[in-house]
């Protein structure tokens, strides 16, 4: 889609009641008439009687009036701020009919959300969410105006609609990650701002786009009240930042986003200034059409009494445990360490490379295993059945990484051929896996696979001129290269191009610090 310049947001890290950013948050609950909200808690990996408490909760706010919208995203500390002084205007505005709410599949985030806040006095909790829409269905939308009423539904993940609508992917390494830790990284702040922000974006574009085209009107009308808008709107410009809260550009989030991804020299991932667009939109206060629209596609959270209670009941956990029992226990105990002869041991036919095979659940391990030399595959297939994958590992001599706990029943199947990755980020992931097979990695490998597809690249470099031929039609090479002294490298398998800019010197330097290269 086109893009143009987006403006920035700002963040706002609330702790306490007392702060100027509560004050903030506060008044703008009572103001935004589009917001998007999401949640984070700490990863819970093992049966529980109860639900995990949220320990972040994130609002998206746009604020607006006869002059440009202003953006800001609330990071509201659970763990710190006493949740009886949120309880009531979080509930207000939930229920509000003159704010939209926007989530992606929020429905579990309001379980675990209301939960929390019953635990602490605060019942009867949140048990609706309503004018809501959620992401996916915005997605769909535009999905079909593209592709045709008859087109089949897609299920995405928030990731890929993101690449797809506004042009570059989310990060999700640090979704599980420990949200109950303090202080948050400045990378766990930036992903949970980002995941809220772009929900308000991709409504932004679901209005310019489908909403514009004639089929449906969404009219807009001020707020009503221009003068306390305008002062909050001051607010947010002039606000003296102290250490909880954080000015933020959104080329900054967006770069400290690609970091995390791990992007590689060459993948054509656009600038800030290319990718997010600037929609000339006010706030969208729900006039007669913008109801329709809503009453038509969207929805209401309400939760019943049978979603305060965890799903798994104990007698069924008692049975699951009993089930598997102490051998089962056994059995998943000799993946903890790697052992026996890989596939890839000249001893055993192999050629001597390592070779690896990652599933869907730890798909990005491939790429960064590619980014330090390794030669990582993933499945033929989005949705492989369990014995395919093992066909595959079988066949390339490969060994397979996983977390799924039920694919390693079929270990018998590939004896000396799946590991089970213990880490959950993907920098740990990789340091694991180097450790546990003795993986030589040099400064030398570094970026000499494509990361796209795991090919490897033409011995000779391209020219400029030879590049730009290559890559008609497939991929655009920005025009501040064509006139500097730059080699091109082309993947063999895709015809992915990639040249030593900017991107593919912080990758190396990235992988450097992170296999200690450098030590």
């Amino acid at each position: 889609m086109d893009s143009q310049i987006q403006k920035p947001f700002k963040v706002y890290l609330v702790s306490s009641p007392e702060s100027p950013e509560f004050t903030l948050l506060a008044r703008s609950l009572t103001q935004s008439s589009l917001v998007g909200l999401d949640a984070e808690w700490k990863p819970v990996r093992t049966y529980q009687s109860s639900f995990p408490d949220v320990s972040l909760l994130q609002i998206a706010c746009q604020l607006g009036g006869d002059s440009e919208p202003v953006s800001a995203v609330f990071l509201l500390d659970l763990l710190s701020i006493p949740l009886s002084s949120l309880w009531k205007p979080l509930r207000e505005m939930l229920e509000s009919p003159e704010t939209l709410k926007l989530g992606f599949r929020f429905k579990q985030d309001l379980i675990y959300l209301s939960s929390t806040f019953c635990s602490h006095g605060c019942d009867p909790g949140f048990d609706k969410v309503e004018p809501y829409l959620d992401i996916t269905s915005l997605y769909n939308l535009l999905y079909l105006k593209k592709h045709g009423r008859n087109a089949p539904k897609q299920t995405k993940s928030l990731s890929n609609i993101c690449m797809e609508v506004l042009g570059f992917p989310l990060s999700k390494e640090l979704q599980c990650s420990d949200w109950s830790c303090r202080p948050l990284t400045e990378e766990q702040i930036t992903y949970a701002a980002m995941d809220a922000h772009c929900l308000v974006e991709i409504f932004n574009v679901f209005n310019s786009k489908v909403a514009n085209t004639g089929d449906f009107l969404l009219k807009t009308t001020t707020l009503s009240n221009t003068m306390e808008n305008v002062g909050l709107k001051e607010l947010f410009a002039k606000h003296d930042l102290n250490d909880n809260a954080l000015g933020m550009q959104f080329c900054e989030a967006l770069s400290i986003v690609r970091s995390t991804i791990g992007s590689a020299a060459g993948q054509v991932i656009p600038s800030a200034e290319r990718t997010i667009q600037r929609l000339p939109c006010s706030v969208n206060v729900p006039s007669d059409e913008f109801s329709k629209i809503v009453k038509k596609y969207g929805d209401r959270i309400l939760l019943k009494e049978s979603d305060r209670r965890p799903k798994t009941s104990k007698k069924k956990a008692k049975k699951r445990s009993s089930t598997n029992g102490i051998s089962n226990v056994k059995h998943l105990e000799k993946f903890d360490d790697w052992q026996g002869i890989p596939p890839w041991d000249p001893s055993v036919g192999g050629d001597g490379y390592p070779k690896f095979l990652c599933d869907v659940m730890v798909e990005g391990l491939a790429k960064h295993l590619r980014c330090v030399g390794m030669d990582a595959a993933i499945p033929y297939s989005r949705k492989p059945e369990q014995r395919e994958l093992i066909e595959q590992a079988r066949r390339e001599k490969r060994v397979l990484l996983t977390r799924d706990a039920k694919l390693l029943r079929y270990e018998y199947l590939i004896n000396n051929q799946i590991y089970k990755v213990k880490s959950l980020l993907k920098n740990e992931q990789l340091l694991e896996v180097i450790e546990a097979f003795q993986l030589k990695i040099s400064e030398d490998q570094l970026m000499s696979r494509c990361t796209k597809c795991n090919g490897r690249f033409i011995q000779k470099p391209l020219s400029t001129e030879e590049a730009i031929e290559a890559a008609k039609g497939f991929q655009k090479i920005p025009n501040c290269l064509f006139n500097k002294n730059i080699e091109f490298w082309q993947c063999m398998d895709c015809h992915q191009l990639y040249w030593e800019g900017t991107q593919y010197h912080n990758a190396i330097q990235k992988f450097i610090d992170v296999c200690k290269l450098s030590d």
